[in-house]
């Protein structure tokens, strides 16, 4: 696997079955594309990945997967992804992060700035009944996140791997069975 983070998604899907074979899945801040490997493996031949960071991603050999270089802060990267895909998602990943400075509360903030990202990107391109896994820093605004995911999910859950380190502030949230506020 690309990276170690990897077993992080695929324990997380085993316990959770959020990924499925056949699955149309988007993969935010994937360099170096080790979720993009896991998430592969999960969908199958028959499933297809978008891979997408602000960072260049090495080339994958299969052909159900395509990857984009660009920044989910960018308020067209939706218009982008939307182009780019078939149909509604079935699962939208996100282990985006950002540069940590080594300041607490600024580094806090930058990730759930993201994820909140993610999660507009999620709400975006999801199919009802689509999930949403996101990375979040522990803190005031995860809380504040999460109130939010809940609006959009009948079912969501904090999740801590097993392969996250035990001193890593880093959680991730679970929004199970999207339902779109206009339906």
């Amino acid at each position: 696997m690309r990276s170690r983070s990897s077993f992080k998604l695929l324990q997380a899907v085993k316990k959770y079955q959020f990924i499925k074979p056949g699955n149309l899945v988007i993969d935010i801040g994937a360099a170096p594309g080790g979720w993009t490997q896991a998430a592969l493996q999960l969908v199958g031949d028959s499933g297809f990945v978008l891979a997408i960071d602000n960072r260049p991603i090495e080339k994958f050999h299969a052909k159900n997967v395509n990857t984009i270089i660009g920044d989910i802060t960018d308020l067209t990267i939706t218009h982008k992804i939307k182009d780019l895909l078939s149909r509604p998602v079935d699962a939208v990943i996100s282990d985006v992060a950002p540069n940590l400075s080594g300041t607490w509360e600024l580094d806090h903030s930058r990730q759930m700035d993201l994820a909140n990202h993610s999660l507009k990107i999620a709400i975006s391109t999801l199919k009802t009944g689509g999930n949403f896994f996101v990375k979040g820093f522990q803190g005031k605004i995860l809380y504040r996140l999460i109130d939010e995911v809940k609006e959009f999910f009948t079912f969501v859950k904090l999740v801590k791997p097993k392969a996250s380190r035990l001193r890593s502030a880093e959680l991730y949230i679970l929004g199970m069975n999207y339902k779109p506020k206009n339906k």
